[in-house]
């Protein structure tokens, strides 16, 4: 079925990326590449492993520098930013990591709890209760909030993430790998926590994945990474109904497609 989401403004480029380099040393990793994301709009970049996908979402947070282009996220130039405004940059924007990135000496409540207090100090102890319950009980693990880490499942642990992400109300969500070392009944799942955080939150998302489900479940564009360029962007039909060799390499990935 074809994901359908109306609330897409393709007036509004919250994330605006051109004709971006990025080497290490020798090693060209992204070559010359262009991308928009609109408000509202989740779009997978779908690529095998060591493609440049996670580098790309690290240029967008800032964590590293482009050679060459421009890498623009609510208008702004991300490497020009000082330190200060790049962190209030960083507030308004969820970044969910492959492992998760939890506190194993927290517990679940308080993981949350971390970066709201940190961050939103003039928050009373029962406003952060509340939106820590509130966050919890939108990704299904109200019930876990006194666990620790290592009590919760591999999908748990992902929910938990995605949860102490959105406790800050980001507007953009950057996922990377959300489905990594899942089964797949867990996978869907998250699959349809991504999509629902989309409608629930009103984020505009980048899904970094190398999960042919994932993205075909998740995205409302594909843009479909290939030795650091993007080879094709469009809807799921539009990328994978061409005579594409390197789309097709992933049909007997994870997905099979019916023709």
């Amino acid at each position: 079925m074809k994901k359908v989401v109306d609330h897409i403004d393709k007036e509004i480029a919250v994330i605006s990326i051109r004709g971006v380099i990025k080497s290490f040393g020798d090693l060209a990793v992204l070559k010359g590449i262009d991308l928009d994301l609109y408000k509202g709009e989740n779009v997978a970049v779908l690529g095998r492993s060591g493609s440049g996908k996670s580098v790309l979402i690290k240029l967008i947070a800032g964590m590293l520098v482009p050679d060459q282009g421009s890498v623009k996220v609510f208008g702004e130039e991300v490497p020009q930013l000082d330190a200060k405004a790049l962190r209030q940059l960083r507030l308004r924007i969820g970044f969910l990591f492959q492992s998760s990135a939890l506190y194993d000496s927290m517990t679940v409540k308080e993981n949350l709890e971390f970066p709201l207090v940190r961050n939103k100090r003039e928050l009373t102890l029962k406003q952060v209760e509340e939106a820590v319950a509130e966050v919890l009980n939108n990704v299904g693990l109200l019930s876990s909030i006194n666990k620790m880490p290592a009590q919760l499942s591999g999908g748990q642990r992902k929910r938990v993430g995605i949860a102490r992400t959105l406790i800050l109300q980001p507007e953009i969500m950057l996922y990377d790998e959300p489905t990594s070392g899942l089964d797949p009944v867990t996978s869907i799942e998250i699959n349809d926590l991504i999509n629902d955080v989309q409608v629930k939150y009103k984020t505009s998302s980048i899904i970094i994945t190398h999960d042919l489900v994932c993205a075909k479940a998740t995205g409302d564009r594909i843009a479909l990474m290939v030795e650091g360029r993007f080879q094709q962007t469009g809807d799921f039909e539009e990328v994978f109904r061409r005579d594409n060799a390197e789309a097709k390499s992933f049909y007997g990935y994870n997905f099979i497609l019916e023709k």
